[in-house]
């Protein structure tokens, strides 16, 4: 069963927490797109690769996210890899992302694309 909102993503979302691993950021950032949270992917980018703004289109409808792999990434290392697909109507995403710790906490570095 999936979890709630506040359990995945809202507490990240609100700043009572940050994600414990790339795979929680991951998440918790595919939830921020999805609900339109261009404050908090920009809060979790990494600042050496952050763009200065962020539009997000509104017309996206996100309806899934799928895990297909992931590298390191846990409380023991310093970076890691989230290999997903993001689907939204009319398409999907396939992305490896990559993560690092800045200040303890996990941020999104950047993504290349599988097969494109």
């Amino acid at each position: 069963m999936p979890e709630s909102y506040d359990a995945c993503c809202g507490r990240f979302h609100r700043g009572a927490a940050v994600a414990p691993t790339a795979e929680r950021l991951m998440r918790s950032r595919y939830s921020a797109f999805a609900r339109g949270e261009a404050d908090y992917l920009l809060r979790t980018w990494h600042p050496r690769t952050r763009p200065a703004r962020l539009d997000l289109d509104p017309g996206t409808r996100w309806t899934g996210l799928e895990i297909l792999a992931t590298e390191d990434g846990t409380a023991f290392h310093s970076t890691g890899v989230v290999e997903f697909r993001a689907s939204y109507r009319g398409g999907a995403l396939h992305e490896r992302s990559r993560f690092e710790r800045v200040d303890g906490a996990w941020a999104y570095v950047d993504g290349d694309f599988p097969g494109a």
